[in-house]
């Protein structure tokens, strides 16, 4: 199954480099890649559109798409929750905060191509600590108080940002929305080292605690049972998968469905042990994300439609499948 995920990966990379308003066959895409790697670049118009635009663009969103589908698969099993995803701790509503804030009012300005992603990554270190605050009793963490604080803020940071447009620059409204919807239309390879690096620490951290996922998906009692300490592992869990969400929603904007849907394509795959459900779904994640994007960018071409709209549209019916297929995985929660 790794194989199969690996090989979906890479022809749907193939794919996202070579198709577009200019269209490039996949040999002359590799053959442009082949020549940076050896040290010969050609300098030639396609070997700017491969390697400026495209092969940035197409390695971000298999970074985010991988990031979000791997923070989706632990905050299912943080708060027993099938239905739950990244951005039901508030992370996604904090980022978008602080982008708007930069967007409209031209916070950390001084940063340049970094404010956005400055703002968006403050905002959601913000909501992450204000919704782990609100949300403890004592020193534990409960996974019912998780879900309806993050919910709660959720909405109030929202709010923020309806305000925040309201009273901002009209001009600049349009900017928002479309972050907000999420897009890769502005990858950088100077974007790339940081989601590269969180998402490569963040898996190291959750497949070396494999087990005690596979603990902790049992239920609190079980998991105390066999020696897992719960509150360390919350806590750790926690600050994990935010920063995972956060960074990706600074270099891509906001894009649902991801964390929530892939998580469960891939468990009916490789079954529940995360030892295996973590990196297929980070492989899996990272192809849905690629070819997501590939249609945001062809189906209106030469217009570029935001990618969550896409999916959206992907993720709902194939969750609503899931759903009639399995009904007994989300009756209820926890």
């Amino acid at each position: 199954m790794l194989l199969a995920c690996t090989a979906l990966l890479l022809v749907s990379m193939v794919l996202g480099v070579a198709i577009g308003s200019v269209p490039v066959s996949p040999r002359a895409a590799l053959q442009v890649i082949a020549d940076h790697l050896a040290g010969h670049p050609r300098y030639s118009v396609a070997d700017a559109i491969i390697w400026e635009i495209r092969l940035p663009r197409v390695l971000l969103a298999a970074l985010v798409g991988a990031t979000l589908a791997t923070a989706g698969t632990v905050v299912q099993v943080l708060v027993r929750n099938s239905l739950a995803d990244p951005f039901l701790l508030g992370v996604s509503s904090g980022a978008s905060v602080g982008a708007t804030s930069v967007l409209l009012f031209g916070a950390f300005a001084s940063l340049g191509a970094w404010a956005i992603s400055a703002g968006s990554v403050l905002g959601a270190l913000g909501a992450m600590g204000a919704v782990f605050l609100v949300s403890r009793q004592g020193r534990a963490l409960s996974p019912t108080q998780l879900i309806l604080c993050g919910v709660v803020l959720s909405a109030l940071f929202e709010s923020v940002t309806s305000f925040l447009i309201f009273r901002g620059n009209p001009q600049a409204t349009q900017a928002v929305l479309f972050w907000l919807l999420g897009s890769f239309g502005l990858a950088t390879w100077q974007q790339l080292p940081i989601p590269a690096i969180v998402l490569a620490a963040g898996m190291a951290y959750l497949l070396a605690h494999g087990r005690s996922l596979n603990a902790l998906a049992l239920g609190a009692g079980p998991a105390a049972a066999l020696g897992v300490d719960l509150h360390r592992l919350h806590r750790d869990l926690f600050i994990v998968t935010s920063l995972m969400a956060g960074v990706a929603v600074a270099v891509s904007g906001v894009i649902g469905f991801v964390g929530l849907v892939v998580p469960h394509i891939v468990r009916l795959m490789v079954g529940s042990e995360h030892r295996r459900v973590l990196p297929a779904g980070m492989l899996f994640g990272a192809a849905f994300m690629v070819l997501g994007d590939l249609l945001a960018r062809v189906i209106v071409a030469p217009q570029e439609m935001p990618i969550g709209v896409i999916t959206a549209f992907i993720g709902a019916p194939l969750l609503i499948v899931l759903i009639r297929r399995r009904p007994y995985l989300y009756g209820a929660a926890g």
